[in-house]
């Protein structure tokens, strides 16, 4: 975010809550059903919230309490009944997407400690047997600060959940309120980062970003930690975090989830503004660390680093882009990092990072190139940047559909996604031809 206030984020977090979705200063009219149960009053089978049957998708600690933006829940069910319980470190309202199989997202706003009748007889498509089987039940949070924890999951007296593998590829996207899709109308379901995901098809997704997050391990915009530091943790840098963890947060667990193939980096529009007081030269250093911790990670990983685009302003008659008219934005920064992971220098033995001992050293082996370059302008125009010089949904959806594309021709993945919907509330149309 480049200028985001805290009256501002907590506005859009009170309004979120209260499941209204402001668009140009409009309520926009949403019927979000009410699902809360009385579990007493159905024949359930309960699975706890360990069950192996359970994907848990993005970060999830211990407590199986979500962190960050668009952490999701899958599995596969018998039966045309599905209802979740919330646990006590629930955010209360939280809005949360949901559906099965190919049917378009549903949303509701959860409760702490209830239980939400998701799935019944009643259900678009639950009667339904092909292509996808068995029937396959998705969740994702929408916000990026609230979170829900998972107190069990239960089906039909008689059903079972069915554990879904895993898709074959993975993506992750670090970032910061642009990734996480900060006053986009489902926020995280609205964002770029979560359309890069979904929009490829077949792949596991996560996004770890957070707003007012830097790069730069240091305090921004009440963020304790920057993205160097935070990354390696298993919460983001909310106050739900603090209360929970304190100033040590737990150590995330690579190993817990499918290696990413590619790692998309979109980080340093914080650090570029004044107030936070981060050098170009402190962000290109601790930028090099963080791909360098990135490559140990996921040595196989290709790394994508986003050129940022910084809104746009007023140039005499006409408007530009702001990273072409002025000196922010980080530009030569960002492709002198690139360069560097570039070089014969580095490839012949690359330099790696340690979070636990916060200290580079030598692979002592060789790399084929696995760093490219990702150049942001010209996607977006000044429309496409809302007043809090936060993207659109349309701006939204022109970051991720050309991301996807530069990922098809670069990496050559196939695009999978053919026809469920990626973003929700797009469906505009005019079928008046004579005005």
């Amino acid at each position: 975010m480049k200028l985001s206030s805290v009256c501002g984020t907590v506005a859009a977090a009170a309004s979120l809550a209260s499941a209204t979705i402001w668009q140009n200063d409009q309520v926009r009219i949403t019927h979000f059903p009410n699902t809360t149960i009385d579990p007493s009053g159905y024949k359930l089978k309960t699975y706890s919230p360990n069950s192996t049957e359970l994907s848990y998708k993005g970060r999830w600690d211990s407590h199986f309490t979500s962190w960050y933006s668009v952490p999701g829940l899958k599995f596969g069910f018998t039966g045309n009944r599905v209802a979740i319980t919330f646990g006590p470190e629930t955010f209360d309202t939280t809005l949360v997407g949901y559906r099965i199989d190919g049917q378009d997202w549903q949303f509701t706003n959860v409760s702490t400690g209830a239980t939400h009748l998701l799935v019944n007889s009643n259900t678009t498509g639950v009667s339904l047997t092909y292509p996808t089987s068995p029937l396959t039940f998705e969740m994702r949070v929408t916000n990026w600060a609230y979170g829900v924890q998972i107190a069990a999951v239960h089906v039909k007296q008689g059903e079972k959940l069915i554990k879904i593998p895993d898709f074959p590829r993975t993506i992750e996207v670090i970032g910061d309120s642009l990734s996480a899709g900060m006053y986009a109308s489902y926020e995280g379901l609205s964002s770029f980062a979560y359309g890069l995901g979904a929009g490829l098809g077949n792949s596991e997704y996560s996004v770890t970003a957070y707003p007012g997050i830097c790069l730069f391990d240091k305090l921004c915009w009440g963020n304790p930690h920057g993205m160097l530091y935070q990354w390696f943790r298993i919460s983001d840098t909310s106050w739900r975090a603090q209360q929970a963890f304190g100033d040590n947060p737990e150590w995330w667990d690579f190993s817990k989830k499918p290696a990413a193939d590619i790692v998309v980096l979109n980080l340093g529009t914080n650090d570029n503004n004044s107030a936070n007081n981060v050098t170009a030269e402190g962000y290109v250093a601790q930028y090099k660390m963080l791909v360098q911790g990135v490559h140990k990670v996921y040595p196989k990983a290709q790394i994508i680093l986003m050129a940022l685009w910084e809104g746009f302003s007023p140039f005499g008659n006409t408007y530009a882009q702001s990273t072409l008219i002025s000196d922010v934005g980080y530009g030569p920064q960002i492709y002198s990092v690139y360069e560097y992971f570039n070089t014969k220098e580095y490839l012949a033995n690359p330099i790696l990072y340690d979070p636990v001992y916060n200290t580079t050293y030598p692979s002592n082996q060789t790399s084929a190139p696995f760093v490219h370059y990702f150049n942001t302008t010209g996607l977006m125009q000044h429309n496409d940047i809302g007043p809090q010089w936060h993207p659109t949904d349309a701006g939204h959806i022109k970051v991720a559909s050309h991301l996807i594309q530069y990922i098809k021709m670069k990496f050559d993945w196939v695009l999978y996604a053919t026809g469920p919907e990626i973003f929700h509330d797009t469906l505009y149309w005019n079928d008046n031809s004579g005005y």
